[in-house]
Protein backbone atom coordinates (compact mmCIF):
# COMPACT_ATOMS: atom_id res chain seq x y z
CA UNK A 1 0.00 0.00 0.00
CA UNK A 2 1.43 3.41 -1.01
CA UNK A 3 1.45 6.64 1.04
CA UNK A 4 -1.49 8.05 -0.80
CA UNK A 5 -3.46 5.01 -0.41
CA UNK A 6 -2.46 4.63 3.83
CA UNK A 7 -3.78 8.01 4.28
CA UNK A 8 -6.81 7.40 2.25
CA UNK A 9 -7.56 4.71 4.54
CA UNK A 10 -6.76 6.56 7.67
CA UNK A 11 -9.34 9.07 6.55
CA UNK A 12 -12.15 6.65 5.95
CA UNK A 13 -11.96 4.72 9.51
CA UNK A 14 -11.98 8.50 11.15
CA UNK A 15 -14.82 9.21 9.33
CA UNK A 16 -16.28 5.96 9.93
CA UNK A 17 -15.81 5.99 14.26
CA UNK A 18 -17.20 9.59 13.70
CA UNK A 19 -20.29 9.34 11.26
CA UNK A 20 -21.38 6.09 11.30
CA UNK A 21 -24.63 5.56 10.51
CA UNK A 22 -25.08 9.73 10.08
CA UNK A 23 -25.03 13.04 11.52
CA UNK A 24 -27.83 13.15 13.62
CA UNK A 25 -27.80 16.73 14.90
CA UNK A 26 -27.17 17.98 11.47
CA UNK A 27 -29.41 15.80 9.29
CA UNK A 28 -32.29 17.15 11.59
CA UNK A 29 -31.12 21.14 12.27
CA UNK A 30 -29.51 22.12 8.84
CA UNK A 31 -31.95 22.60 5.34
CA UNK A 32 -31.06 20.09 2.66
CA UNK A 33 -29.60 22.36 0.55
CA UNK A 34 -28.44 25.35 3.26
CA UNK A 35 -24.86 26.72 2.02
CA UNK A 36 -22.08 28.02 4.02
CA UNK A 37 -18.75 29.36 4.90
CA UNK A 38 -16.28 27.73 7.10
CA UNK A 39 -13.11 29.53 8.08
CA UNK A 40 -10.28 27.67 9.86
CA UNK A 41 -9.24 30.28 12.83
CA UNK A 42 -5.83 29.73 14.66
CA UNK A 43 -6.13 30.40 18.48
CA UNK A 44 -2.54 30.09 19.39
CA UNK A 45 0.90 30.61 17.87
CA UNK A 46 2.43 27.48 16.44
CA UNK A 47 3.48 25.33 12.65
CA UNK A 48 0.74 24.92 10.53
CA UNK A 49 0.52 21.44 9.31
CA UNK A 50 -2.28 19.11 7.75
CA UNK A 51 -4.16 20.97 5.98
CA UNK A 52 -4.10 18.82 2.75
CA UNK A 53 -5.37 16.06 4.67
CA UNK A 54 -8.29 17.94 6.09
CA UNK A 55 -8.81 18.98 2.60
CA UNK A 56 -9.04 15.07 1.98
CA UNK A 57 -11.21 15.12 4.57
CA UNK A 58 -13.61 17.43 3.31
CA UNK A 59 -13.67 16.28 -0.37
CA UNK A 60 -14.01 12.64 1.14
CA UNK A 61 -17.33 13.34 2.38
CA UNK A 62 -18.37 15.74 0.14
CA UNK A 63 -16.78 15.59 -3.60
CA UNK A 64 -18.46 19.23 -4.69
CA UNK A 65 -16.95 20.84 -1.24
CA UNK A 66 -14.51 23.81 -1.81
CA UNK A 67 -11.75 23.79 0.31
CA UNK A 68 -9.54 27.06 -0.48
CA UNK A 69 -5.80 26.82 1.79
CA UNK A 70 -4.33 29.99 2.36
CA UNK A 71 -0.95 28.92 3.59
CA UNK A 72 0.96 25.94 2.96
CA UNK A 73 1.90 23.17 5.63
CA UNK A 74 5.18 24.55 7.22
CA UNK A 75 3.92 28.09 7.50
CA UNK A 76 4.31 30.05 10.80
CA UNK A 77 0.99 31.17 12.42
CA UNK A 78 -0.62 33.72 15.09
CA UNK A 79 -3.29 33.64 16.68
CA UNK A 80 -6.36 35.30 14.71
CA UNK A 81 -5.02 33.74 11.49
CA UNK A 82 -7.61 32.81 9.21
CA UNK A 83 -5.81 29.03 7.28
CA UNK A 84 -8.46 28.01 4.96
CA UNK A 85 -11.67 28.76 3.76
CA UNK A 86 -14.67 26.13 3.17
CA UNK A 87 -17.15 26.51 1.03
CA UNK A 88 -20.07 23.84 0.31
CA UNK A 89 -23.13 22.37 1.54
CA UNK A 90 -23.92 22.97 5.70
CA UNK A 91 -24.79 19.79 6.66
CA UNK A 92 -21.23 17.88 4.82
CA UNK A 93 -19.38 20.71 6.60
CA UNK A 94 -20.44 19.99 9.79
CA UNK A 95 -20.33 16.34 9.29
CA UNK A 96 -16.54 16.68 8.11
CA UNK A 97 -15.48 19.34 10.33
CA UNK A 98 -14.70 17.32 13.76
CA UNK A 99 -12.43 14.93 12.08
CA UNK A 100 -10.67 17.71 9.88
CA UNK A 101 -10.03 19.78 12.76
CA UNK A 102 -8.50 16.17 14.76
CA UNK A 103 -5.74 16.18 11.96
CA UNK A 104 -5.01 19.44 11.85
CA UNK A 105 -4.99 19.71 15.13
CA UNK A 106 -3.02 16.67 16.25
CA UNK A 107 -0.43 17.78 12.96
CA UNK A 108 0.34 21.13 13.76
CA UNK A 109 0.62 20.22 17.35
CA UNK A 110 3.29 18.04 16.73
CA UNK A 111 5.15 20.09 13.32
CA UNK A 112 5.03 23.42 16.55
CA UNK A 113 7.10 21.16 19.04
CA UNK A 114 9.12 19.93 16.26
CA UNK A 115 9.83 23.09 15.04
CA UNK A 116 10.74 24.38 18.66
CA UNK A 117 13.28 21.50 19.06
CA UNK A 118 14.80 21.87 15.51
CA UNK A 119 15.27 25.88 16.56
CA UNK A 120 16.94 24.89 19.60
CA UNK A 121 19.88 23.03 18.19
CA UNK A 122 20.29 24.59 14.67
CA UNK A 123 23.92 25.78 15.40
CA UNK A 124 25.05 22.51 15.49
CA UNK A 125 25.29 19.50 13.15
CA UNK A 126 22.92 17.21 14.85
CA UNK A 127 19.30 16.35 13.66
CA UNK A 128 16.78 15.76 15.68
CA UNK A 129 14.39 12.60 15.44
CA UNK A 130 11.07 11.14 16.01
CA UNK A 131 10.36 7.52 17.62
CA UNK A 132 7.91 5.25 17.10
CA UNK A 133 6.00 6.47 20.05
CA UNK A 134 3.22 7.65 17.70
CA UNK A 135 -0.46 7.20 17.86
CA UNK A 136 -1.89 4.18 16.85
CA UNK A 137 -2.85 3.75 13.42
CA UNK A 138 -1.57 7.80 13.14
CA UNK A 139 2.10 6.80 12.50
CA UNK A 140 2.39 8.34 8.44
CA UNK A 141 0.48 11.28 9.98
CA UNK A 142 2.19 11.78 12.66
CA UNK A 143 5.46 11.40 10.74
CA UNK A 144 5.03 13.92 7.64
CA UNK A 145 3.99 16.64 10.86
CA UNK A 146 8.01 15.72 12.26
CA UNK A 147 9.24 16.50 8.54
CA UNK A 148 6.76 19.79 8.52
CA UNK A 149 8.19 21.33 11.25
CA UNK A 150 11.64 20.76 10.70
CA UNK A 151 12.90 17.55 12.29
CA UNK A 152 13.36 13.67 11.15
CA UNK A 153 11.93 11.03 10.62
CA UNK A 154 13.69 7.58 12.06
CA UNK A 155 12.55 4.24 10.98
CA UNK A 156 9.21 4.55 10.13
CA UNK A 157 8.14 1.29 11.79
CA UNK A 158 10.01 -2.47 12.36
CA UNK A 159 10.31 -3.29 8.72
CA UNK A 160 12.65 -0.75 7.84
CA UNK A 161 15.55 -1.29 9.56
CA UNK A 162 17.77 -3.07 12.39
CA UNK A 163 17.40 -1.67 15.67
CA UNK A 164 19.30 -3.92 18.58
CA UNK A 165 17.89 -3.04 21.87
CA UNK A 166 18.72 -3.85 25.38
CA UNK A 167 15.71 -6.75 25.26
CA UNK A 168 17.25 -8.25 21.92
CA UNK A 169 20.93 -8.23 23.29
CA UNK A 170 19.43 -9.76 26.56
CA UNK A 171 18.15 -12.59 24.67
CA UNK A 172 20.60 -13.23 21.88
CA UNK A 173 23.07 -12.99 24.69
CA UNK A 174 25.56 -10.47 23.53
CA UNK A 175 25.65 -7.28 21.12
CA UNK A 176 28.10 -9.10 18.95
CA UNK A 177 25.73 -12.44 18.57
CA UNK A 178 22.65 -10.23 17.50
CA UNK A 179 24.69 -8.42 14.90
CA UNK A 180 25.99 -11.84 13.81
CA UNK A 181 22.67 -12.71 13.52
CA UNK A 182 21.35 -9.38 11.65
CA UNK A 183 24.02 -10.48 8.90
CA UNK A 184 23.11 -13.59 8.34
CA UNK A 185 19.30 -12.86 8.15
CA UNK A 186 20.35 -10.06 5.56
CA UNK A 187 22.62 -12.94 3.81
CA UNK A 188 19.74 -14.94 3.37
CA UNK A 189 16.86 -13.06 2.39
CA UNK A 190 19.87 -10.82 0.09
CA UNK A 191 18.58 -7.62 1.67
CA UNK A 192 20.24 -4.88 2.60
CA UNK A 193 19.58 -2.79 5.90
CA UNK A 194 21.19 -0.21 8.28
CA UNK A 195 21.90 -1.82 11.63
CA UNK A 196 21.78 0.02 15.17
CA UNK A 197 22.35 -0.76 18.41
CA UNK A 198 21.76 0.90 21.37
CA UNK A 199 23.75 0.75 24.26
CA UNK A 200 24.12 1.39 28.06
CA UNK A 201 27.59 2.15 29.04
CA UNK A 202 30.89 2.67 27.38
CA UNK A 203 31.97 -0.84 26.85
CA UNK A 204 28.94 -1.53 25.13
CA UNK A 205 29.91 1.14 23.05
CA UNK A 206 33.52 -0.24 22.16
CA UNK A 207 31.87 -3.83 21.59
CA UNK A 208 29.45 -1.75 18.90
CA UNK A 209 32.44 -0.19 17.47
CA UNK A 210 34.03 -3.88 16.85
CA UNK A 211 30.86 -5.03 15.36
CA UNK A 212 31.40 -1.77 12.89
CA UNK A 213 27.53 -1.23 12.93
CA UNK A 214 26.00 1.75 10.86
CA UNK A 215 24.70 3.70 13.98
CA UNK A 216 25.30 3.36 17.71
CA UNK A 217 22.31 4.85 20.47
CA UNK A 218 23.66 6.31 23.46
CA UNK A 219 20.51 5.41 25.84
CA UNK A 220 20.30 7.72 29.00
CA UNK A 221 23.96 8.30 28.60
CA UNK A 222 25.07 11.97 30.81
CA UNK A 223 26.70 14.47 28.57
CA UNK A 224 30.19 13.99 29.99
CA UNK A 225 29.45 10.29 29.21
CA UNK A 226 28.79 11.35 25.57
CA UNK A 227 31.30 13.50 24.96
CA UNK A 228 33.56 10.38 25.76
CA UNK A 229 31.76 7.93 23.52
CA UNK A 230 31.69 10.21 20.40
CA UNK A 231 35.36 10.24 21.06
CA UNK A 232 35.47 7.03 21.27
CA UNK A 233 33.25 6.41 18.49
CA UNK A 234 35.71 9.26 16.37
CA UNK A 235 33.39 9.15 12.94
CA UNK A 236 33.47 5.41 12.57
CA UNK A 237 29.68 5.45 12.50
CA UNK A 238 26.32 7.68 13.42
CA UNK A 239 26.22 8.48 16.88
CA UNK A 240 22.09 8.72 18.38
CA UNK A 241 21.71 10.16 21.68
CA UNK A 242 18.06 8.65 23.59
CA UNK A 243 16.30 8.86 26.51
CA UNK A 244 15.38 12.02 28.54
CA UNK A 245 15.78 14.22 26.38
CA UNK A 246 13.55 17.94 26.54
CA UNK A 247 14.13 21.61 25.60
CA UNK A 248 16.67 22.41 29.10
CA UNK A 249 19.09 19.35 27.99
CA UNK A 250 19.35 19.23 23.87
CA UNK A 251 21.48 21.80 23.48
CA UNK A 252 24.09 20.42 25.49
CA UNK A 253 23.61 17.20 24.11
CA UNK A 254 23.79 18.44 20.40
CA UNK A 255 26.92 20.15 21.72
CA UNK A 256 28.92 16.61 22.47
CA UNK A 257 28.90 16.07 18.77
CA UNK A 258 26.35 13.25 18.21
CA UNK A 259 24.74 12.86 14.49
CA UNK A 260 20.84 12.07 16.11
CA UNK A 261 19.26 12.80 19.10
CA UNK A 262 15.76 10.94 19.19
CA UNK A 263 12.91 12.73 20.84
CA UNK A 264 9.63 10.45 22.04
CA UNK A 265 7.65 13.73 23.09
CA UNK A 266 7.24 15.22 19.14
CA UNK A 267 4.55 12.46 18.87
CA UNK A 268 3.62 10.75 22.56
CA UNK A 269 2.67 13.27 24.18
CA UNK A 270 2.18 16.74 22.12
CA UNK A 271 0.15 19.37 22.64
CA UNK A 272 -2.45 19.78 19.55
CA UNK A 273 -2.54 23.33 18.62
CA UNK A 274 -5.96 24.87 19.30
CA UNK A 275 -7.90 25.93 15.79
CA UNK A 276 -11.45 26.12 15.24
CA UNK A 277 -14.00 26.35 12.31
CA UNK A 278 -15.95 29.53 11.81
CA UNK A 279 -19.05 28.69 10.19
CA UNK A 280 -21.57 30.94 9.11
CA UNK A 281 -24.47 30.35 6.42
CA UNK A 282 -24.98 32.15 3.03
Amino acid sequence: MNQAEQIKRIISLALAEDIGKGDLTSLATVRKNQKAIGKFLVKENGVIAGLKIAKQVMKAVDGKIRFNMLIEDGSKVNRGDIVAEVFGNARTILTAERTALNFLQRMSGIATASSIYAEAISHTKAKVIDTRKTAPGLRLLDKMAVKIGGCDNHRIGLFDMFLIKDNHIEITGSITKAVDSCRRFMKKKKKKFLIEVETKNLNEVEEAIANKVDVIMLDNFKVEEMIEAVKLINGRCKVEASGGVNLSNIKAIAETGVDYISVGGLTHSVKALDISLEITPQ
